[in-house]
């Protein structure tokens, strides 16, 4: 017979699905991260909580590596589960986003606004609306984001410069937009996405100068984020570089183009 000590040696402890979450979540890469997470997954039976967060880190890992199909099959995976509804279909949204299919998106974000709770529901309309103006869809941004301002709380001076924007882009007439430049430019939530807001609402609003400072800080603060933030916010980098090359000033006020001689 072996002895106790070669028994409890010969027992290998496997860590709970909820350590392999946490490590899933602390990786630094996004191999690691689907490691931990595939791990988890495979410790058999699983309470719903749990199987949500670890395919969520699965997710994550797809995502940013930009296997944004397997992402999406994750993301639609999740959601069968029935829990963090809304937070799924938001993942959902931005692979079927990265995917090109802006309609699949927009089923996503409109079942997320309906399943979440009325804190997030701005949020998931304002998503949208972010979405169909990055793509040209103006009218249908619009329409979006009346109805992420219409719900917002601490981001309404985001929503309602975001809206007055696709609204310049509509061809409408704003009369107070440059108070709702002012009131995002006071805003806490003017930082980050807000600074692309400001730089494309001051383009609209004939301000080069302003609009250039404020889309140089979007270009420069998003580049020095995780990719994954990069990665969601492309179609946002390309316009606001465009816009930068467009209206050609240097940071220090003066011209891009060729002096004349």
């Amino acid at each position: 017979m072996p002895s106790t000590k070669v028994q409890e040696r010969s027992e290998v402890i496997r860590p709970a699905p909820e350590e392999f979450l946490a490590k899933a979540i602390a990786a630094r890469t996004p191999v690691a991260r689907a490691r931990h997470a595939r791990a988890g997954l495979g410790e058999g039976e699983l309470d719903a909580d749990t199987e949500v967060l670890l395919l969520r880190q699965l997710y994550l890992a797809h995502y940013e590596s930009r296997r944004f199909e397997k992402a999406l099959r994750v993301a639609e995976l999740a959601l069968t589960l029935g829990e963090l509804v809304d937070v799924c279909h938001q993942d959902a949204a931005r692979a079927a986003f990265a995917l090109g299919d802006v309609d699949g998106a927009a089923v996503h974000l409109r079942a997320a606004a309906r399943s979440c709770p009325p804190a997030r529901r701005g949020f998931h309309h304002w998503t949208l609306g972010g979405f169909l103006f990055a793509r040209g869809r103006y009218d249908e941004a619009v329409a979006a984001l009346e109805r992420a301002h219409r719900w917002s709380t601490n981001e309404r001076p985001l929503y309602r410069a975001h809206l007055t924007l696709a609204l310049l882009a509509a061809g409408e007439i704003v009369e107070d937009a440059r108070e709702h430049l002012e009131e995002l430019t006071a805003a806490p939530c003017g930082q980050g996405y807000g600074r692309f807001v400001l730089g494309m609402l001051a383009i609209e609003l004939g301000e080069r100068e302003v609009a250039n400072k404020y889309l140089e800080s979007f270009v420069r603060r998003t580049t020095e984020q995780r990719p994954i933030l990069m990665i969601s916010l492309a179609p946002e980098l390309l316009l606001a570089r465009q816009a930068i090359e467009r209206i050609g000033v240097k940071s220090d006020g003066g011209s891009t183009g060729s002096p004349a001689g």
